[in-house]
C-alpha cells in the first residue's frame, strides 16, 4: 500500500533521547564535580522555582529500569549524553573510572536489552573548571580539552556505541549563554558581539577537533546533532523552495555551513562586519572535517519565501500570537520540518546519512482518577510530524531514524521541571515513571513500522 500509511524502510530506527544534565542526578556522586549548570542553577531566579538538576530524573541509580521501560515499548535505539565533569573532574589529565564505569554500564545494559547505544558528547553541560579557567567557550584552549575528552571516551567505549555525536545544539549553549537571551542558558554571561561570534567559532571548531579524535580512537561513526532553523517554503513552489533552500544556508551561517562546507557563510561575515569571527584557514579545514550522518533536532518552523524585492531574495514571515503552539513559548507547531528539513540538507549538502536526534513537545500532563496521562496534545503533535517523515523516506532521502524528545519528563533548563516533554511521565517525588498515552502511540509506530493502515 503506498501514502502516508506506507511503511518506513526496513531497517528505519526508532529511538529515544536524553541528556545528562536533565535526567542523571548525582550530582556529586563517585567524583562527579560540578558544571556550568550545577553553578547557573544556583543563581537566584535563573531557573523556574529555583529548580536545580541534583536528581534529576535519578537516572544514575535507576538506569536499568530505565532501559527496561525502553525494551517493553520497543525502542530501538537510546540517544544519551555523557557529563563532562563525570568523566573528566579536574581538567585534561585527570580520569574519573567511576564516571567512564557507569557510561559503560549504561552501554551494556543496552546491548543486552538489543537497543543501538548512540552517544552524544557534549549537551551543554560544560565543566565548571572549564569555565574557571578558560573562561569556557570565549577560549581556543577550551576546543583542545573537549577534543581530548571525546578522545578518551571514543577510546573507552567506542567499541560498543553505534554512533557519536560530537555537540548538540551550538545556539543554544553560545547565543542563549553569552548574551541577554529572554531564556538565558549557563553560563548566563552577557559579552560583546565580537566575542559572542568567537564563542561560536570556537564551538564548532571543538566539533571539528572532536569529531578528528573520535576518528583517530575508534571506528564508530561520527556526526553531530543540530538545530537547524527548520526553513520551511511557505508555499510549495520552486520560488519559495529555492528560497528554503538557500535561507537554510545563510540562517545556520555561524554552524551548520561551515561544518559542512569549510567556510562561513559570506551574508553572516558581511552582516557581523568587524564584530567577525577570527579565524584561520587551517581550523576551517577542521571544522570541516567530514562526517558520517548529520542529525536534525527539529520542533518549530521557520517560514521563508521567495523575495525579490530583498537584497537576498527571500524573507522569513514571522508567526503571529494567533499561530499554533504547544505548551512552550516558542514551540509554534509545523509538522512539515520533518520533511523540509531532511530536504533542503539533502538538497545543499548531501549528507552520507540524516536522523531525527530531536522532535517532540511540551504538553501539561497530569494523571487522572486511574494514574492514566492521555496526552492526546502529544499524540497529535508526534503522528502529524511523522507523516511527514514519511514522506521524506518515500521519496528516497537518507533518512535513516528517529529519536523522540523524550523518553521521560525532566529538567527542562530554564524552566525546571514545570514543563514536561516525556513519552512517560516522572512523579517527581517518588520517581516512578508512567507511561503516557503517547508511549502507547510510539510503541504501535515501532511495532508497525508505520503510522498505521494496511501495510501488507
Amino acid at each position: 500500500m503506498s501514502g502516508i500509511f506506507a511503511a518506513f524502510p526496513k531497517d528505519f530506527l526508532w529511538g529515544a533521547a536524553t541528556a545528562a544534565y536533565q535526567v542523571e542526578g548525582a550530582a556529586a556522586e563517585d567524583g562527579r564535580t560540578p558544571s556550568v549548570w550545577d553553578t547557573f542553577c544556583r543563581r537566584p531566579g535563573a531557573i523556574a522555582l529555583d529548580h536545580t538538576g541534583d536528581r534529576g530524573t535519578d537516572h544514575y541509580h535507576r538506569f536499568r529500569e530505565d532501559v527496561a521501560l525502553m525494551r517493553s515499548l520497543g525502542i530501538k535505539g537510546y540517544r544519551f549524553s555523557a557529563s563532562w565533569s563525570r568523566i573528566v573532574p579536574g581538567g585534561r589529565g585527570t580520569i574519573n573510572e567511576k564516571g567512564l564505569d557507569f557510561y559503560s554500564r549504561l552501554v551494556d545494559a543496552l546491548l543486552e536489552a538489543d537497543i543501538q547505544p548512540w552517544l552524544t558528547l557534549f549537551h551543554w553541560d560544560m565543566p565548571q573548571w572549564a569555565e574557571d579557567r578558560h573562561r569556557g567557550w570565549e577560549s581556543i584552549d577550551c576546543a583542545a580539552d573537549f577534543a581530548d575528552y571525546a578522545a578518551l571516551v571514543a577510546r573507552r567505549l567506542g567499541d560498543r556505541l553505534k554512533g557519536i555525536f560530537t555537540i548538540n545544539e551550538f545556539f543554544c549553549f553560545t547565543d542563549k549563554a553569552y548574551t541577554a537571551s529572554s531564556e538565558p542558558f549557563a553560563p548566563g554571561k552577557v559579552v560583546p558581539r565580537k566575542m559572542l561570534n568567537q564563542v561560536r567559532h570556537h564551538a564548532v571548531y571543538a566539533h571539528g577537533l572532536a569529531a578528528r579524535a573520535v576518528r583517530a580512537n575508534t571506528k564508530a561513526p561520527v556526526g553531530i546533532a543540530e538545530n537547524i532553523p527548520n526553513v520551511v517554503p511557505v508555499l510549495e513552489t520552486p520560488g519559495d523552495i529555492a528560497a528554503a533552500r538557500e535561507g537554510l544556508r545563510e540562517l545556520s551561517g555561524m554552524f551548520l555551513t561551515p561544518i559542512m562546507e569549510g567556510k562561513y557563510h559570506p551574508g553572516y561575515l558581511e552582516d557581523q562586519g568587524p564584530d567577525a569571527p577570527d579565524f584561520t584557514e587551517a581550523q576551517m579545514k577542521v571544522i570541516h572535517t567530514p562526517l558520517d550522518f548529520i542529525g536534525l533536532n527539529e520542533y518549530a518552523p521557520t517560514y521563508v519565501r521567495h523575495d525579490p524585492a530583498t537584497k537576498r531574495g527571500w524573507s522569513i514571515l514571522p508567526c503571529d500570537d494567533q499561530y499554533p503552539k504547544m505548551h512552550m513559548p516558542w514551540l509554534n507547531i509545523g509538522p512539515s520540518i520533518l520533511y523540509w528539513g531532511p530536504r533542503l540538507c539533502w538538497d545543499n549538502w548531501k549528507p552520507k546519512a540524516i536522523y531525527i536526534t530531536e522532535n517532540g513537545c511540551a504538553n501539561p500532563d497530569r494523571p487522572n482518577e486511574k494514574n492514566e496521562i492521555d496526552d492526546i496534545g502529544r499524540v497529535m503533535y508526534l503522528q502529524n510530524h511523522l507523516i511527514h517523515l514519511q514522506r521524506a523516506a518515500a521519496e528516497g532521502l537518507p533518512v535513516k531514524g528517529y529519536f523522540l524528545w523524550s523518553l521521560m519528563d525532566n529538567f527542562e533548563w530554564a524552566f525546571g521541571y514545570t514543563k514536561r516533554f516525556g513519552i512517560c511521565y516522572v512523579n517527581y517525588e517518588t520517581m516512578q515513571r508512567i507511561p503516557k498515552l503517547s508511549a502507547r502511540f510510539y510503541a504501535n509506530v515501532i511495532q508497525r513500522n508505520a503510522l498505521g493502515g494496511d501495510t501488507t
